[in-house]
């Protein structure tokens, strides 16, 4: 009588461990996955940098004058200064083993750096923009934040303090360009910025009608 019990018990047990191994299988999949392509990008020679699109800094044409003497805006200017001399590019949404893939692992640490002098800068010009703003000087505090834009920032502060200018001025063209900048950004923040986006255009058209 016992038979039918146990052969049901055993073959549960063979189910459970056959269920728990097919559900661990699909927990380490994706680690599994990272730790294939990484052993790749390890393995991929070093390729050209030609196509990686370096960012000038043109001081030239930004408000380096307005309120120079100020001591947050001469750090600012100072730091700039020392990134015109340095190369530096946007990689922004890209992981080292994506890094690795495309122009080989050698060359990781030189990209790193590239990458890290972008941070610095569009943390700067976000620092830069809006003490300008903050001081009574929004259309040169604007200057600088549009072009942080232009070099691809996805610092939030910045998308802000440009919506809200534009929303101030009655400027719907800038604020849908500004959306649409916000479209082409390969970051994280990237769905938060054109959330906070989609407010201020809503309300500038609303206030049109």
């Amino acid at each position: 009588m016992r038979l039918p019990f146990l052969s049901s018990f055993f073959i549960f047990i063979i189910w459970l461990a056959y269920e728990i191994r097919k559900h661990r299988d699909i927990e380490t999949k994706p680690l599994r996955e990272f730790m294939a392509r990484e052993r790749e990008a390890e393995n991929t020679p070093a390729k050209p940098l030609d196509d990686l699109a370096f960012i000038t800094i043109p001081l030239e044409t930004l408000p380096v004058k307005t309120m120079a003497g100020d001591p947050e805006i001469a750090d600012v200017l100072e730091v700039l200064k020392g990134l015109q001399d340095q190369k530096i590019v946007n990689l922004t949404g890209f992981s080292n083993t994506d890094l690795k893939l495309k122009y080989g692992a050698s060359n990781i640490s030189r990209l790193i750096f590239y990458d890290q002098n972008y941070i610095v800068l569009a943390r700067t010009l976000q620092k830069w923009g809006k003490r300008l703003m903050e001081q009574g000087h929004p259309e040169e505090g604007t200057a600088v934040l549009e072009y942080a834009v232009k070099t691809g920032t996805d610092v939030f502060g910045s998308y802000e303090l440009l919506a809200k200018y534009y929303q101030e001025r009655r400027e719907t063209e800038k604020l849908l360009d500004l959306a649409d900048a916000a479209g082409k950004l390969n970051s994280i923040r990237k769905d938060q910025i054109l959330a906070m986006l989609a407010r201020y255009t809503k309300e500038e058209l609303s206030a049109a009608v």
